[in-house]
């Protein structure tokens, strides 16, 4: 049975590890709002601009010989670019795990098929989880999720996702990242970057209503040009849409995985504190007993 002391100690030890979990817990909340913030204000500008590229597309007809060549897939897939989207630091519960099993399940499927995956990671985690795993990296971002970024992060990444996609480097690229739902869900995601779809899908998403109404839009200049400009954007929105949805749900994560540490941490210095009574309890009655047992010994 542990000491009086070695209990006093494991107490002092939780109690101070409890408040860091506090102290955690609440700088996550204050990252929280402002990503959440900046998330919802980005997301009907993402939608939005799906739907203008959706009717543009619908305009500009189907003839693949004179359609852009982001819009074209590929006769054979053979290479696949992998966008993973994970945090730099830990202590957020399963977030980690989540994405990166993601990937890991969707690269032993293609790998069946016999396509070849590349990686390119965005976040530290996931980087090191498949740099000792051998796996093919490609490319890195780090320092973005979780942190303060611009729009100028998704360009970057962006542009040698689209410059591997015309050069023939790659056949098609994808992108996971972690949706936001709720503070206690949040959804590994795949979507499709390039080719560009007609219509914005990722894969696990929850499919969308058909309205049977596409918007028409009036054009200057012309469709094809407009096209030419908004591709790219394209891709570069739906990236930082990602960045955006992956920062929040890491900070939610986090945030709730340190509120669980603190109770946690609570529920042990009672535990302790208990057994810290009973070992003193038991050592003031052995106290006690010695105390009485050389009194009867005077006595006899």
């Amino acid at each position: 049975m542990a000491t009086l002391k070695e209990v006093e100690l494991k107490i002092k030890g939780v109690k101070k590890t409890q408040k860091i979990t506090k102290a955690m817990n609440m700088v996550a909340a204050s990252k929280l709002r402002g990503a959440q913030e900046k998330m919802e204000a980005f997301r009907p500008y993402a939608a939005k601009f799906a739907d203008v590229l959706s009717s543009l597309a619908e305009r500009a007809g189907g003839d693949e010989e004179n359609a852009p060549a982001l819009l074209v897939p590929r006769a054979e897939v053979k290479n696949i670019d992998v966008v993973l989207m994970s945090s730099d630091r830990g202590l957020c519960g399963s977030f980690n795990s989540n994405l990166i099993g993601k990937f890991d399940k969707y690269m032993k499927e293609k790998a069946a098929e016999g396509i070849e995956i590349r990686l390119i990671c965005i976040g530290k985690k996931g980087r090191d989880y498949f740099r000792r795993r051998k796996v093919s990296i490609v490319g890195e971002h780090l320092g973005v999720v979780g942190a303060r970024f611009g729009f100028n992060v998704a360009i970057n990444a962006g542009r040698g996702l689209i410059d591997g996609f015309l050069e023939g480097e790659t056949d098609e690229v994808q992108m996971i990242y972690s949706s936001f739902v709720s503070m206690s869900r949040q959804t590994p995601i795949i979507q499709q970057l390039l080719p560009i779809t007609s219509v914005e899908q990722a894969q696990d998403a929850p499919e969308k209503e058909d309205t049977g109404y596409i918007a028409e839009h009036i054009c200057e200049p012309s469709v094809e040009e407009l096209m030419a400009e908004m591709l790219p954007k394209q891709v570069y929105v739906q990236i930082y849409k990602g960045l955006l949805e992956t920062s929040t749900s890491e900070h939610a994560s986090r945030m709730a995985a340190m509120d669980n540490a603190t109770k946690n941490c609570k529920e042990m210095v009672e535990s302790l504190t208990l057994a810290y009574n009973k070992a003193r309890q038991a050592g003031i009655t052995a106290d006690l007993m010695d105390i009485v047992g050389g009194a009867e010994a005077l006595k006899g």
